[in-house]
């Protein structure tokens, strides 16, 4: 416990140092190596931590219990693409009272700004992305937008439905009230939407409709879009539709040839922010097998280092080449018999027929079909011979 405790809070290695050779072997690695058609996923994670002596504490709105606590909060990134994801960057936010001078200290940054930091971040390390893609939370920063732009980042980024803007008295000015002005009769008259095919991991499909709105400064012809996706809509239920923000532009927009992003179609729109789940999902890991939150340290110092060991702990757990279904058994053989040799063990073999593959207990499970997004299974369950 105390060489646990002075390696932590005492010994001189540099986190940053170790994560940033983690970033290498993930990159070197063709079964992690980024490549253009993934997305930067971000976001922020609260965990309750009591007592005002511990860095970065505060009282703050805790997602998982719905309550304001005494907790710290890390911002971070995740690199994925659907078959692999793991995290890039993570660094804790400081609240505001920390600071002599609070909100008005030069050392002060909100979260949408250190988000998009990491973001770029990211980039720079080599991990090249299509879209940095984040929830509604960071659509109402006009500093998250221009730390974006700045370090040329195209974004998709969820818009809240009933969020105003101005416009003139005839026209939407909610995003809801603009994806209601499109027309629609049935499946046979879509009018102005456009159906989009979803692929889902466990191999299911989902028929989506997807339409350009206009809004405010939003619309096709604009630099940012306002895409709206749903699964039904003349009802757009309010748990299967997305309001989304883009700057990746249209197809036929004017602007299309010059833009310092390719353009999108709407498929294309909706395929990277159904990628955005996968923090959620490596959040869970990462808390519930790895103990993100489980360190008894105080200094900023320590909690950074306990920070980067979880991620290298979940990159070395992944494995390098994901299959696109999970058998049902991983086993080559039957279990040995009690009392038996290791060494009578049956090998297991290959999943994939290339690269490496190596169940674990962070072998997520496919997504539901319930869910209508996406997003990865809620459910924790571990293969049989996944026991570390």
């Amino acid at each position: 416990m105390q060489r646990l405790q002075f390696f932590l809070s005492e010994s001189p290695w540099e986190s940053e140092l170790v994560n940033d050779r983690r970033l290498e072997l993930l990159h070197e690695e063709s079964g992690t190596a980024p490549h253009a058609g993934g997305v930067i996923v971000i976001d922020d994670s609260g965990d309750r931590k009591d007592g005002t002596a511990t860095a970065h504490v505060g009282r703050q709105w805790l997602g998982r219990l719905s309550k304001t606590e005494s907790r710290i909060v890390t911002v971070t990134t995740v690199w994925t693409d659907g078959r692999v994801y793991y995290p890039l960057h993570a660094t804790p936010y400081t609240p505001a009272h920390h600071f002599a001078r609070s909100r008005s200290d030069p050392a002060f940054r909100t979260k949408p700004q250190l988000v998009a930091a990491l973001a770029a971040r990211g980039k720079e390390a080599g991990f090249g992305c299509r879209a940095v893609v984040a929830d509604c939370a960071y659509s109402v920063s006009e500093d998250w937008y221009l730390a974006l732009r700045t370090a040329g980042l195209a974004y998709v980024v969820a818009l809240k439905p009933h969020r105003g803007t101005w416009a003139r008295a005839d026209q939407p000015h909610t995003p809801i009230e603009a994806a209601q002005a499109l027309t629609c009769k049935d499946a046979k008259h879509p009018g102005d939407w456009t159906p989009v095919e979803r692929h889902f991991r466990d191999g299911h499909t989902e028929t989506w409709w997807a339409a350009d709105a206009r809004l405010g400064g939003y619309g096709p012809d604009s630099p940012g879009r306002l895409v709206v996706a749903t699964t039904d809509p003349a009802r757009l239920p309010e748990k299967a539709t997305w309001y989304l923000a883009a700057n990746l532009p249209h197809p036929d927009a004017p602007h299309a040839t010059t833009s310092a992003h390719s353009p999108a179609d709407l498929a294309e729109i909706v395929r990277l922010y159904g990628l955005r789940p996968w923090i959620e999902q490596s959040y869970k890991q990462i808390k519930d097998e790895l103990g993100w939150a489980d360190f008894q340290v105080r200094s900023a110092r320590a909690i950074r280092h306990h920070q980067t060991l979880v991620n290298c702990a979940f990159s070395f757990c992944r494995p390098m080449v994901r299959p696109t279904r999970r058998p049902r058994c991983h086993r080559a053989g039957p279990m040995p018999r009690r009392g038996a040799r290791e060494g009578d063990r049956p090998r297991p073999t290959s999943l994939t027929g290339q690269g490496h593959y190596a169940p674990s207990v962070l072998d997520s499970p496919p997504s539901s079909p319930s869910t209508g997004s996406g997003e990865p299974g809620r459910t924790r369950t571990h293969p049989p011979s996944s026991r570390p």
